[in-house]
């Protein structure tokens, strides 16, 4: 998995892609959003549109991610999912959870 980050105002989006499965594209996940909790960013949304595969470790990952940022007082949103990406969600009852964009400025507006 890779990750390229940019800034839009008060938000940060990062741009995954590859695959977000067990050990390496979850490690890289974590620890992207460690590093922007720590930094201080309050609202982040996850642009997964690159993201080809996700398995139960990177789901798992995307749902701690989610109880980070909730504990670190900080947002975090999904946007761009294909249609694997919903579908895992969708198949696991979590795709509520998530607040899901398919228009970057819609998102954005809702920070």
């Amino acid at each position: 998995m890779h990750g390229e980050v940019r800034k839009s105002g008060d938000v940060l989006i990062a741009d995954l892609s590859g695959r977000l499965v067990a050990d390496v594209g979850t490690e890289i996940l974590r620890e992207a959003m460690n590093e922007l909790l720590a930094e201080g960013w309050k609202q982040i949304l996850l642009n997964l549109s690159g993201v080809t595969t996700i398995d139960s470790a990177g789901i798992g990952e995307l749902v701690a991610s989610l109880k980070l940022a909730h504990r670190m007082d900080a947002s975090m949103k999904l946007l761009n999912l294909n249609e694997r990406v919903r579908h895992s969600l969708h198949l696991t009852q979590l795709l509520p959870v998530f607040e899901v964009y398919s228009d970057e400025g819609t998102a954005l507006s809702r920070f």
